[in-house]
């Protein structure tokens, strides 16, 4: 089953979506900033992605920039800062068979679920 971690107000988490209703696979919706990841399930995420913590960061977003940008973070303080403010993660994030992507750009999502 697909797994998307989704924002509704996103643009982008939006397109993802449609690319996978569209595939006519099944699969689940996460609203991550509505049920919070906890900490086990975004390292997975992280595993899976097979990238770090910081790879994952909106570094555009306010709460980044105001407290984090150019503090010397350990791959940790990073991930406390995605679990406290998921608002900074990366999206959407697609979970297939064992493989994922961000959905940035959507053909990301195409890519992953034609494999």
């Amino acid at each position: 089953m697909i797994k998307i971690y989704h924002n509704p107000r996103c643009r982008k988490s939006r397109e993802g979506l449609a690319i996978i209703e569209e595939s006519g696979k099944p699969f689940e919706i996460i609203k991550y900033l509505e049920d919070n990841l906890t900490r086990t399930e975004l390292e997975e995420i992280l595993k899976i992605l097979d990238i770090n913590a910081s790879e994952l960061v909106r570094k555009q977003e306010a709460i980044w920039k105001s407290n984090f940008k150019g503090k010397d973070l350990t791959e940790k303080m990073i991930v406390n800062a995605l679990l406290d403010h998921p608002k900074l993660i990366e999206r959407p994030v697609v979970i297939y068979e064992g493989k994922g992507v961000i959905g940035r750009p959507p053909e990301n999502i195409s890519e992953l679920l034609a494999e």
